[in-house]
């Protein structure tokens, strides 16, 4: 009599089941990746589809022979336009998004403005920020020990400048925007495209630490520090131009339009109490986005913290009003000048703690929003998937 097998022990295939899997040491994806729905991922799956490719493309000439209008203006959008942007309505492209610091942002950004129309329909939204940003928990870890061959009385923004040349990946972020904003002869394209790279690539720490220092009211030179951080010299417009041909040019650029359309959206006050619409952190980011655009703002004296847009509103003629919302929008923004404020009081209580350790780590403190709270691990979909896998070819 041939003896049935013995059945295989329950409790490892369990125990299998509750092991997570290390796909994050071994899942290298880029960051369009990692979205929950990037724009390039979603356009791959709309030309999969004949008829959304189709709609896709007649769309995206639609967009190329349609001027963007101001916010005031009416948005007149073609029938057979309108037609193919029906057809992109169950599109998984309608509620796609991208990341500041993905590959491929430029390409990302072209469409998801291309199938801005599909999702307007005629009404013109600028308040919907193109970007899913990903807020970190990771600490600053800072070596202190060769900030001593500054003087102890040394301003913050001194000691800044120091971190970031101690910093391999900063310095040379810092020296490559230097040289191309300095000279009399700079070429203003170059220096803007090298500040962009530097606050993108370099680490949010170490630029916001150069850009926000704080400074005593009466330390002009720490003031001037800080205003020449983004080299204005270069950097801002020969002379002032109207806010709103500034913003008609930003607006014609796909990365420069996604910026300020993310300023507008973590920056704006949604009532007159104030109330800001998002975190600070997420304000602080969409306003240092904006530097290296058309739009980059400044501070505008070396003795506070105000900031402005480098533009006029004269010769608004009938859109004056208009003119002096959007310049309201940097130089009497509540919620800007909150987050500012803030981040240079947290950059002050780094150098006023007595550290025991030239090298520490720190890490600052977050508004208590449950969706930025730590989660615990929960089994993905394909570690759940291999698992079983596992567990049928071991039965």
């Amino acid at each position: 009599m041939v003896r049935p097998p013995n059945p295989r022990p329950l409790a490892p295939l369990f125990l299998l089941l509750l092991l997570p899997l290390p796909l994050g040491a071994a899942d290298p994806l880029p960051i369009e990746g990692r979205l929950v729905n990037s724009c390039i991922q979603a356009r791959r799956k709309c030309q999969a589809d004949p008829v959304c490719s189709a709609a896709y493309h007649h769309l995206n000439s639609c967009t190329s022979s349609i001027s963007t209008p101001s916010p005031t203006q009416e948005l007149l959008v073609p029938e057979d336009c309108r037609e193919a942007a029906k057809h992109l309505r169950n599109s998984s492209l309608m509620s796609c998004t991208c990341h500041r610091r993905m590959k491929n942002q430029v390409a990302c950004l072209d469409i998801y403005w291309t199938i801005h129309l599909a999702r307007s329909l005629g009404d013109y939204e600028l308040d919907v920020s193109p970007y899913e940003d990903t807020v970190t928990r990771k600490p600053w870890k800072m070596n202190l020990s060769k900030l001593n061959m500054l003087k102890p009385d040394s301003d913050l923004c001194l000691k800044f400048a120091m971190l970031c040349t101690l910093n391999d990946k900063c310095d040379r972020l810092r020296k490559a925007y230097g040289e191309a904003c300095s000279g009399s002869r700079c070429q203003r394209h170059t220096c803007l495209h090298q500040l962009r790279a530097f606050f993108e690539k370099a680490s949010e720490p170490h630029a916001q630490g150069l850009l926000l220092c704080p400074c005593a009211p009466a330390d002009q030179g720490c003031g001037q520090r800080r205003r020449n951080t983004i080299a204005p010299s270069c950097a801002l417009p020969s002379g002032a131009p109207n806010c709103l041909e500034l913003q008609s040019l930003c607006v014609a650029d796909p990365l420069c339009r996604s910026r300020l359309v993310d300023f507008q959206t973590h920056c704006h006050p949604l009532d007159i109490l104030g109330t800001c619409a998002t975190e600070q952190s997420r304000c602080l980011r969409a306003y240092m986005g904006l530097i290296g655009t058309a739009m980059t703002p400044n501070f505008v004296s070396n003795v506070n913290i105000s900031v402005a847009l480098s533009c006029t509103c004269r010769g608004s003629g009938n859109r004056q009003e208009e003119c002096e919302q959007l310049e309201e929008s940097f130089s009497h923004n509540s919620c800007l000048m909150e987050a500012i404020a803030a981040k240079m009081r947290f950059h002050s209580q780094l150098f006023s703690q007595d550290w025991a350790d030239s090298t520490f780590s720190v890490m600052e403190r977050q508004n208590k929003n449950p969706a930025l709270m730590p989660q615990p691990w929960v089994p993905s979909l394909f570690s759940c998937t291999l698992t079983l896998i596992l567990l049928l070819s071991l039965w």
